[in-house]
Parts: structure tokens; sequence; C-alpha cells
């Protein structure tokens, strides 16, 4: 292996944020997009818990958690300083948003999935923690300072899938700091290079690429 492997879709708020951090760090490693109805073997290989992102590194240890690839990436090279922001601050935010926000933008936006949801009533649940990020954002800049740290880029994906449930809806609340944040991430050149299309990785065709693209 030349480079790290990792096993990512496009799409997945996880796999996300494990591509901004390696694209942030300036790594290289090879991409496999996965398609989640086609799970390649060899990713179910190395993480039978069968979801992306999976990094496979160069001395054969498996990250298997996105947060564990972002810190990962970001432990060899932190060139935006990420990482330099208040932990406990940063630790806070991301529990919160992993175990309970997501949670709530899952029953939003899948409650057809589930039995006897509200999907308004988990959209209310979820705009608790909204207000929250919506007043750090005001009176700091970004969640955790005047910078953008590991929290705001890991959180990030998941409040754009919350907004695009009903983008119309959700530019009409109070959260204006919030929206701002929003929208400077949507632009941000990290986003918008770690969102580039891919076709499904086959290993039949050996068709990986490397990310960042060099």
């Amino acid at each position: 292996m030349s480079y790290p492997i990792l096993y990512s879709f496009r799409r997945c708020p996880y796999a996300m944020r494990a591509r901004m951090a390696i694209y942030a760090s300036g790594l290289t490693c090879e991409l496999r997009e996965v398609v989640l109805r086609d799970k390649p073997s060899q990713m179910l290989a190395l993480s039978p818990k069968a979801t992306v992102p999976v990094l496979q590194l160069t001395d054969g240890r498996v990250l298997e958690e996105s947060l564990d690839i972002m810190r990962w990436a970001l432990s060899q090279n932190d060139p935006q300083g990420w990482l330099v922001a208040d932990n406990s601050c940063v630790d806070q935010l991301i529990t919160q948003n992993d175990r309970q926000f997501k949670t709530y933008l899952d029953g939003y936006k899948y409650a057809v999935r589930y039995e006897n949801v509200d999907p308004l009533d988990q959209r209310t649940k979820a705009e608790v923690i909204l207000t929250d990020l919506n007043s750090r954002i005001e009176q700091n800049g970004f969640l955790c300072g005047k910078n953008a740290s590991l929290a705001d880029f890991a959180i990030f994906p998941f409040v754009r899938q919350f907004a695009f449930v009903d983008m119309a809806w959700f530019r009409t609340t109070a959260y204006g700091a919030l929206i701002s944040w929003l929208d400077y991430f949507l632009d941000h050149v990290v986003f918008v290079k770690v969102m580039e299309k891919y076709s499904q990785w086959r290993a039949e065709e050996a068709n990986s690429i490397l990310f960042p693209e060099v």
C-alpha cells in the first residue's frame, strides 16, 4: 500500500467530515467510492460494521469511526488549526451532535422508517440544539471560538442535512447566525473539493483514485 485506503460514500455526513479532515491535512489517500446497497467485500472484511467511512492505514491498522479518521489526519498535519480550540467545547458539541441531534435528524428526515414518529416533533427537539449552536456562533463567530475548529467541520454536515429537509422553512427561522455559518461552510473550499463526484469503486475495474487528486 502506497497510500491509506479510504472507503467513502459522497453523501454520508460521517464520510463528508472524514474527507474534509483528510483534505485539510494535505494528506493523500486512495479513495474507493462505495454504493451502500452494493458494499464491496474488501471493505466488509476490514470492518464488519459495514458503514462508511473506513480508513485502512499503510501499516494495516483500520480506523472505523469518522472522528478517529479526522483526528488521525489532523494529528499528522493541521495547517488550518482545527485542533486549536478548547477540547471540552469540541468534545461536548460533537457528542451532543452524534448522540442527540443525529437521532432527531433521522426522525425528522426519515420519519417513514420509524413507527409512531412525528417528524415535526423531532424537528422541534432538534431546534433546542440548533438554538444553542446559534447562540454560540453569535457570541464567538464559530462554535468554539473565533476560528473554525474540529467541532464546526464535524457538525456542519449534519446541520446541512437538517436544513435541506426543508430549506425554505429553515431560512425563515430566527437562526440568523447559524444560517450564515451554514452558508460559509457550503461555500468553503474544503467542502466544495470533497463533494466532487466519483464513480463506484469495483475491485475488478481497478478504478481507485487518489484523493485529493494530484
